[in-house]
């Protein structure tokens, strides 16, 4: 299935597996870029060293084309894009909208800029900057959401902007990607379902949680950081919107100090990070260790496999979601799926040459 989507990025499949932190590492974004799709390598969580040798680790693995999450945000951004620059990754995404000097050096380097956006008037602005595509997440996706769901927000950017545009949130299957060919886009973007997949590295104690979950233990909660993050419903969730200001800070205090001695930074460096996340929000101090923590809430889960102690960010998808195949037969599975939904559909007035009714 040929799009603007494979043609730019040089995949078989219109389908990309996201850049998911502690979970989208080289085992998985090479077994995706050999099913044919295109994996993303999450980097956030990873030192600029780890990004390297992690790309690295996946050219050993496959030849096919494969891509970076940035954040935009993070202090040594550049770095991470010269090394992107200098690995020859093939793709380039952002989690938050990259500034224009860095889609402008990543461009003239060769590399397709694909940020990801959750509002309109967000992809208008990546693509007056010159991003090749846009992901499109709707507020069905996991982590950092929206409010607008999927099939409202896709339709609005795909006429708005004349660059392929790949549709996130709620997608797992083949009836879902040519809902979104149908919409206008070039592509479904997956993540929850690439996480519950045998190429995971998630342990399977999490990966069972998220199976037996329905789409009613799927919750948006501002509790965690402030801001609207779709995840698992826990007891440890439900602990910290129960929790006063006082508690929240003392469990707050608790994570940063985890987060500071695994990422080397000082105190007075994640109190200069947090004045800055707070600005222009109405946040707490907890919620803003808490927010520059995250990390660690989602790598006791995603790593260490602590349910208890840590987050799940989940899509509404994982109440759907039943079983773990590799990607490759998770890829293939999409694909059939999408041509016996194509095949499937009535035959069509304008098909048939009869007038339309």
């Amino acid at each position: 299935m040929e799009t603007a989507l494979t043609r730019l990025t040089g995949v078989e499949h219109p389908i990309v597996q996201t850049g998911m932190g502690w979970v989208s590492g080289p085992r998985l974004v090479s077994a995706t870029a050999r099913a044919g799709a295109l994996g993303i390598l999450a980097s956030a969580t990873m030192t600029t060293e780890q990004l390297r040798h992690a790309v690295r680790e996946v050219r050993s693995r496959t030849d096919a084309p494969f891509g970076v999450n940035l954040r935009a945000d993070a202090g040594d951004a550049r770095e991470r894009v010269r090394i992107i620059v200098e690995e020859g990754v093939r793709v380039a995404s952002f989690a938050l909208a990259p500034s224009r000097a860095l889609v402008s050096e990543l461009k003239d380097a060769g590399v397709v800029v694909i940020p990801s956006i959750g509002a309109r008037r967000h992809a208008e602005k990546v693509a007056a900057w010159g991003a090749d595509a846009v992901i499109v997440q709707g507020g069905e996706g996991g982590g950092h959401t929206g409010e607008v769901a999927t099939t409202v927000l896709l339709p609005q950017v795909v006429d708005a902007v004349d660059i392929p545009v790949i549709a996130a949130g709620g997608f797992h299957d083949g009836r879902g990607l040519v809902a979104a060919l149908a919409y206008g886009a070039a592509g479904i973007a997956m993540g929850t379902r690439f996480l519950l997949t045998s190429d995971s590295t998630v342990p399977d104690a999490v990966k069972a949680r998220y199976l037996a979950a329905t789409v009613r233990d799927i919750t948006v909660t501002a509790a965690v950081d402030g801001l609207p993050h779709r995840m698992l419903r826990t007891d440890l969730v439900a602990a910290l919107e129960r929790y006063g200001r006082a508690r929240a800070l003392l469990h707050a205090l608790r994570r940063a100090a985890g987060f500071r001695r695994l990422s080397g930074l000082s105190w007075a460096a994640m109190l200069r990070d947090g004045r800055a996340m707070r600005h222009g929000k109405d946040l707490s101090w907890s919620q803003v260790l808490l927010a520059a923590n995250t990390p660690m809430l989602l790598k006791a889960s995603m790593v260490e496999g602590r349910t208890d102690l840590g987050i799940m960010a989940s899509g509404q998808v994982a109440g759907l979601i039943e079983d773990l195949p590799s990607c490759t037969e998770l890829v293939d599975r999409v694909m059939r799926e999408a041509g016996q939904a194509l095949r499937a559909l009535p035959p069509t007035a304008w098909s048939t040459g009869s007038p339309a009714p």
